[in-house]
């Protein structure tokens, strides 16, 4: 039996890109085997019900805060909609002002400028990418998930190697280096996550069982992270640290279309629905959680959980008191997971769908243990299945409880009402994005990318060349301001047109020209609209640049 557990001192948490639920061989998967994390399940807790997402920063917004992600302005993946309020409460502030060394390695996905870099929210070191990935526009240098260009506190660095195993090794060393004092360990594997960059040794023997080329390697990056989690595991076991570091291994959504094979979806254990979607595959992921000093194995927690639920479950592991002004919206799951309680009875209400203000009733679902109730959009009626009878989520029974339809539907319309307005009575001022600062001495020039440009509301979504944005700025003080442009290069003639708040101008570039500079901008301190086109003299549309950096030169 364990041990009456003294506070928590260490975390060690992993989490995974596009892992889907059936991506383990513990839940089924019959072509990749997991024997590190079939272990770490096996001598822990699973919670077989862990509903994220739908999608990356959401997740990891919900997981940072404890919040919903309607709370905190990180409601989507790209186009300036994926910063988090720097304003948040995070995990890692919450044990950095305990005194505990807060590490990052991997995928942030919450901010890449001041003021939401990780180390500016509680990360003492934080090697990451970023973006929402490699090969994304993004990426600055080189972006190839090997010999990867990353950022280390916000400086640009060159590793060797596999990006997983370069995650692994700087989070192996963190540990170590960090073993005498309390300590959070943050691993976020940017893989399985497209496109399938892996080394051929992982895949050969996944061919040599006749997968489709696209699944083998897929599963080839599964493999990865279980050979990496056993190598994070042996090192607490080196370091005599297992017995008293819980840990924790969770994905951020289920599977995504883009691993697809002529329309399939790889193995989901039966689960309905991908990445994106509100049905169970879309939602369900692995989470396991060990702490053999308090976590009894074999534990199995059946009522949904979500990443919401991690602050204050592992605040009140650590003896710690979360944010009183913007507290969390989770439970604390400490009684379920050492005592075998209940789950405190609740409905819990997930939303997301693209677009800069969230929808009532656009892609929404309200679940207890029993029931899902799900609206796919506005004008289409509410689904309703009976989990514990239909885990498939074939057969919708909306028709023949429409009682269960109307109370589940209330509970996310009062869900909707509440975090909608967790800012401002507008929803406009409530899901304002995060405006970057120029001139902020933590980071006075930041590198401006398609990931943070902002399209209008009515605008399709994509950051194409053909569907260019602008950036929302906050000058910090008034001057002269020096704009750097990065583009690719052409064969003819172009212009660029840049405006940045009353100021306009145009240069012409010649041919095979892939960077600009114009030190003519003399900007007031306040907010600022930067906008940078591409046009030739026969194009139809404006083309947007790949990079842009706007810094102070004279104050």
């Amino acid at each position: 039996m364990p041990l009456a557990p003294a506070a928590l001192r260490r975390v060690l948490f992993v989490i995974c890109d596009d892992l889907a639920w059936g991506d383990v061989s513990r839940h089924g998967n019959p072509y990749v085997r997991t024997p590190q994390l079939d272990a770490l399940a096996a001598t822990g807790a699973s919670c077989t019900r862990h509903l994220s997402g739908p999608l990356c920063t959401p997740a990891r917004a919900a997981l940072m805060t404890g919040r919903h992600p309607y709370r905190t302005r990180a409601i989507d993946t790209y186009l300036g909609r994926s910063i988090l309020d720097p304003d948040e409460p995070t995990l890692a502030r919450l044990f950095a002002d305990a005194g505990w060394r807060c590490g990052l390695f991997g995928k942030w996905h919450l901010g890449d400028t001041v003021p939401s870099r990780p180390h500016d929210l509680g990360f003492h070191e934080a090697l990451y990418h970023t973006g929402g990935g490699l090969r994304q526009p993004a990426n600055r240098g080189n972006s190839s998930y090997f010999n990867a260009t990353l950022q280390h506190n916000g400086t640009p660095v060159e590793t060797t190697g596999y990006c997983a195993d370069v995650f692994t090794d700087a989070a192996i060393d963190f540990m170590r280096r960090a073993a005498d004092t309390p300590w959070f360990c943050y691993v976020a594997f940017n893989t399985p996550h497209t496109p399938l960059e892996i080394g051929d040794e992982w895949v050969a023997p996944l061919r040599r069982d006749g997968l489709p080329e696209t699944w083998a390697q897929l599963y080839g990056m599964v493999a990865n992270i279980d050979h990496n989690v056993g190598r994070l595991l042996a090192t607490l076991d080196q370091l005599g640290l297992a017995d008293d570091t819980l840990v924790v291994f969770t994905s951020d959504h289920g599977p995504c279309p883009s691993a697809n094979v002529e329309g399939r979806i790889r193995y989901n254990a039966g689960l309905r629905g991908h990445k994106g979607t509100m049905y169970e595959g879309g939602l369900r992921v692995p989470c396991f959680a060990r702490w053999p000093r308090a976590i009894p194995a074999g534990t199995m927690i059946s009522a949904p959980t979500n990443p919401i639920d991690f602050l204050p479950t592992l605040a009140a592991a650590a003896g710690l008191t979360p944010s009183i002004d913007r507290p969390p919206d989770g439970v604390n799951l400490l009684p379920a997971l050492t005592q075998r309680e209940p789950v405190p009875a609740r409905t819990l209400c997930l939303q997301w769908h693209r677009g800069n203000l969230p929808q009532r009733h656009r892609n929404a679902t309200a679940v207890t243990p029993r029931w899902k109730w799900y609206q796919s959009a506005p004008d289409t009626p509410a689904e309703l299945y009976h989990l514990e009878n239909d885990p498939g989520e074939t057969t919708d029974v909306a028709g023949d409880y429409p009682d269960i339809v109307d109370e589940l539907g209330d509970a996310y319309d009062a869900w909707f009402d509440a975090v909608s307005r967790t800012h401002a009575a507008s929803p406009a001022e409530n899901f304002a994005p995060i405006r970057i600062p120029v001139g902020d001495p933590r980071e006075p020039a930041p590198w401006l990318t398609r990931q943070d440009w902002r399209r209008p509301d009515d605008a399709p979504e994509g950051w194409a060349d053909d569907q260019p944005g602008d950036w929302l700025l906050e000058i910090k003080r008034a001057g002269q301001h020096r704009l750097v442009v990065e583009f690719a290069p052409a064969k003819t003639q172009r212009f660029l047109i840049i405006a940045c708040g009353e100021s306009r101008f145009t240069l012409s570039l010649p041919p095979q020209e892939s960077r600009a500079f114009l030190d003519e901008l003399t900007l007031p301190a306040g907010p600022c609209t930067l906008a940078v086109r591409l046009q030739t003299n026969t194009a139809a549309t404006p083309q947007g640049v790949r990079f842009a950096r706007l810094s102070p030169i004279k104050l």
